[in-house]
């Protein structure tokens, strides 16, 4: 899950955050900056660890980092066409790919590797970095809207469908096929997110008054939420716990809210017998009788908890998180500050604030007890991984016949390793293999 930060005032911190991401397992949160990106670990509500921060790339409006390993991929605005993937433990680069116009999102998980542009996304298979697929012509998205299920087992991927309405295709990332479209809302889409599994998928539309959640992979709605009624809103964030029974939402006003996910069963309990129950059905019975929109409205869920911030009109994202064995709510915004919320799992109500961070500060840094490997050598994949070459370039095509890069662009051949590589000693997965030679276009495209 991915922001860009919102333009802000001249003069104000907000201008030196760009983006912010938090990594698949909510265990990890990257930003981005005019100088760099940083990485931090969460895992301790009063201390904000820095495992790692670079100033190479300056002013990156993307990374995203996978899981907790070393890859982290980077975009800056320097060269908004261009996806660095790098092994940060080792300052190395492990590939860079171009494209044909500026990136709008990246999501990865462990088998896939998805590059969002404005008319097309392009699918990478993570362990090589093969182009799988590249899907054109899909309906135009200038916000890069996409959300890929971090369960490589499926990597189901959710994209717009339409222009104009609510519309969601959904794709599956491994056979590479549509599995189908759900009519999600009437109006455009601002937000879809998947839960840890894959089997559920949460939407929401520019309006920002309701939530829906469908499962996967058949598209049947499961669960209706509103958010508000008073005023529309825009949806920055939206997230489920990674037990999938909560599901979270941020936007630009003050409020963040969390819904439960109750059990969906077919078969109610007996009506009790008494004037409260006999009425209570009878207003049910009643709401068959109203207009379409106000029936929905009344079956509808509400907030489960809240959390009250601070400001309203930023950017931000959310999520919910185990830190130290108790439920968070944590919100990064565009004012260059975490916020760390207690969630209280039984009863809800309003989360309470227990903890603020500064994301610009020094912090405290973790990267030279988490890793002792950067050693003062050239910060090249060629120069750690592959073997040396005398020639400054060979003449291989970069997935020039399947779109990947620009037309004609010329890999290096040094770019190439000469067998499997790991992204670190403790063999983390998975292994980043990268073959010597020309990988020719038998990619799919539709």
């Amino acid at each position: 899950m991915e922001a860009e930060a919102a333009d802000a005032p001249p003069g104000g911190v907000e201008s030196a955050l760009s983006c912010f991401s938090f990594n698949q397992d909510c265990t990890s949160l990257a930003i981005g900056a005019k100088a760099g990106y940083k990485l931090f670990s969460l895992s301790s509500v009063e201390q904000l660890d820095q495992v790692h921060g670079s100033n190479e790339i300056p002013d990156v409006y993307i990374v995203e980092r996978l899981f907790s390993s070393s890859l982290v991929v980077v975009v800056s605005h320097t060269k908004p066409r261009q996806m660095n993937v790098y092994h940060f433990k080792k300052g190395t680069e492990i590939c860079n790919y171009s494209y044909s116009s500026n990136i709008l999102s990246i999501r990865l998980n462990r088998q896939r590797l998805l590059v969002c542009l404005e008319e097309s996304i392009y699918i990478h298979n993570i362990k090589d970095m093969k182009l799988l697929k590249t899907l054109l012509d899909i309906p135009a998205n200038p916000t890069g809207l996409c959300a890929l299920s971090i369960n490589h087992s499926n990597s189901y991927l959710a994209y717009p469908g339409s222009l104009t309405s609510g519309e969601i295709v959904l794709y599956d990332g491994n056979s590479l096929k549509t599995v189908c479209t759900i009519a999600a809302h009437e109006g455009t889409l601002a937000a879809i997110t998947f839960n840890a599994s894959g089997s559920k998928l949460a939407s929401a539309s520019e309006k920002g008054t309701v939530i829906r959640v469908f499962s996967v992979p058949d598209g049947q709605k499961l669960y209706e939420f509103r958010r508000g009624m008073k005023r529309y809103v825009t949806i920055s964030s939206l997230v489920f716990s990674m037990d999938s029974q909560f599901l979270c939402a941020s936007s630009n006003t003050e409020t963040v809210h969390i819904f439960k996910l109750e059990q969906v069963t077919n078969s109610r309990p007996e009506e009790t017998s008494t004037w409260s129950g006999y009425m209570g059905k009878m207003f049910m019975a009643a709401t068959n009788y109203l207009p379409t929109q106000v029936s929905d409205m009344m079956h509808q869920d509400r907030a489960f908890a809240t959390a009250r911030l601070n400001f309203s009109g930023q950017r931000n994202i959310c999520t919910l998180s185990t830190i130290q064995k108790l439920p968070r709510l944590l919100v990064a915004s565009s004012n260059g500050h975490l916020y760390i919320y207690n969630l209280d799992p039984q009863d809800g109500g309003e989360c309470v604030l227990i903890k603020t961070h500064s994301l610009l500060g020094s912090g405290t840094t973790e990267e030279n007890k988490e890793n002792d490997l950067r050693p003062s050598l050239p910060q090249s994949y060629a120069a750690t991984v592959a073997r040396p070459s005398a020639s400054s370039a060979s003449t291989v095509p970069g997935y020039s016949e399947d779109g990947g890069a620009l037309r004609g662009e010329v890999i290096p051949e040094h770019e190439f390793a000469t067998g499997p590589v790991c992204l670190d000693d403790e063999n983390e997965f998975p292994p980043i293999i990268l073959c010597r030679g020309n990988q020719k276009g038998k990619t799919k495209q539709s």
